[in-house]
């Protein structure tokens, strides 16, 4: 694997595969891998005939107050984790080369953008999609890959994608989970082992989702409020959101649930904000 930090040289490096008609899979990350980061590399090294993935912690997509510079970093690790994967090619570049001086331009998908976490975490997704859209200038990859714990991010990075017609296909890949359920995230090295405990309520919240929606409970507002109270029976738990939506619009369904019922969780457990989500068939819907 060539461990490359300049945009220049892996423009120059990835050339000759696309002059030859390879394909070339993406992965895009912020570091501190996981995982769920190398099943994206897997499904990319067995679609692509070139795998490239790039670690950079993005400053744009944090707010005020956020984890900015405590963000878990170690890229000698993350180095031999890629590698042992078959990455073919990492891009690490230092914030001065993606960002010489302050951007003037940003890409916003303003109304996916703005709602659920959005909503939370203010500019959050105009930062995401900025970054994903140089990075994928740069590498110009056939095929990019995101899990699918990030729902709304990969909902908006698509929205961007077809408005603005980049030649790349976006590839979701499901949620990898530790043991007992809970959600891997670069995030979870901050839970204390009392936190990391309590976090396992977020994926059982989820199963009683699954069930009660599968029993028939009556609307979205009665499902969200048994998930409140669900969670906020863990005093660890601190809710940012609780959202039932339409998972194919991230829109409020109303009083009536969608064919495809989406509900997603960001919650706080000390100085984590823990993400996870899931897409329940509505069967009622579908009889």
């Amino acid at each position: 694997m060539k461990v490359i930090s300049t945009i220049r040289e892996l423009r120059a490096a990835l050339g000759p595969h696309r002059l030859l008609g390879r394909t070339i899979g993406f992965v895009p990350t912020m570091g501190y891998l996981h995982e769920g980061h190398l099943t994206l590399a897997r499904h990319a090294r067995r679609d692509t005939d070139i795998v490239v993935a790039s670690i950079f912690v993005n400053p744009l997509q944090f707010g005020p107050g956020e984890d900015y510079e405590a963000y878990p970093r170690d890229v000698d690790r993350d180095r031999a984790m890629l590698e042992s994967v078959g990455t073919d090619y990492l891009f690490s570049p230092p914030v001065r080369e993606m960002y010489p001086t302050r951007p003037d331009t940003y890409v916003d998908v303003p109304h996916l953008g703005s709602m659920l976490e959005g909503a939370v975490r203010p500019d959050h997704f105009r930062g995401v999609a900025t970054v994903v859209t140089k990075l994928f200038n740069i590498v110009q990859p056939t095929r990019a890959y995101f899990g699918e714990k990030d729902y709304q991010q990969v909902m908006v990075i698509r929205r961007m994608v077809s408005d603005l017609s980049m030649p790349v296909e976006i590839v979701p890949v499901p949620t990898v989970r530790d043991e007992d359920g809970v959600a891997l995230s670069s995030r979870n090295v901050y839970l204390t082992p009392e936190e990391r405990r309590a976090a396992v309520r977020l994926n059982r919240a989820l199963a009683l989702a699954r069930s009660l929606v599968d029993e028939g409970i009556a609307s979205p507002a009665a499902l969200e409020r048994r998930l409140r109270d669900y969670i906020c029976e863990e005093p660890l738990a601190g809710i940012d959101l609780v959202a039932i939506r339409d998972a194919d619009t991230l829109e409020d369904p109303g009083d009536a649930f969608p064919d495809r019922i989406l509900v997603l969780l960001f919650v706080r457990f000390g100085k984590a904000r823990l993400l996870d989500q899931v897409v329940i068939e509505n069967r009622k819907a579908e009889g």
